[in-house]
C-alpha cells in the first residue's frame, strides 16, 4: 500500500527551526514524479509551500517562505524533507506532503497521494 507519512512537526518560538520529513513508498519515485509540501491554517485555504520535480530538477517555493525553507530528498532513505528556518507565527498550520508519480509540473497537481499531516505551531 502506497503511503506518505509526515513527521517532525511541533511547537517552536518565532525564529526557531523545524525539519519535516515525509517517508514515501518507493513506488512513488518514478523518473517523472513531483512532490510537494502544502499547508493549511484554520480558516484559510490550503497553499503550496514548496515543490520538487524529479525529471527537470525544478523546485518551487512560495514567496512567503523563500530564503527560509528548503525542500530536499534523501535518496538513501526515500524521504522528502522540508527544512524550515526563521519560523514565524504566520507559518503555523497543518503541513501535508503530496506526490504524483507522473507529473508534467513541478507541483503534484493531481494529488495522487497525500499524507495525514503534521502540525506546526509557531509562537511569538
Amino acid at each position: 500500500q502506497v503511503q506518505l507519512q509526515e513527521s517532525g512537526g511541533g511547537s517552536v518560538q518565532s525564529g526557531g527551526s523545524l525539519r519535516l520529513s515525509c517517508a514515501a513508498s518507493t513506488y512513488i519515485y518514478t523518473t517523472y514524479y513531483s512532490m510537494g509540501w502544502f499547508r493549511q491554517a484554520p480558516g484559510k485555504e490550503r497553499e503550496v509551500v514548496a515543490a520538487f520535480r524529479r525529471s527537470s530538477r525544478q523546485t518551487y517555493y512560495a514567496d512567503s517562505v523563500k530564503g527560509r525553507f528548503t525542500i530536499s530528498r534523501d535518496n538513501a532513505d526515500d524521504t522528502l524533507y522540508l527544512q524550515m528556518n526563521n519560523l514565524k507565527p504566520d507559518d503555523t498550520a497543518m503541513y501535508y506532503c503530496a506526490a504524483d508519480r507522473y507529473s508534467c509540473s513541478v507541483f503534484p497537481v493531481r494529488g495522487d497521494f497525500w499524507g495525514q499531516g503534521t502540525q506546526v505551531t509557531v509562537s511569538s
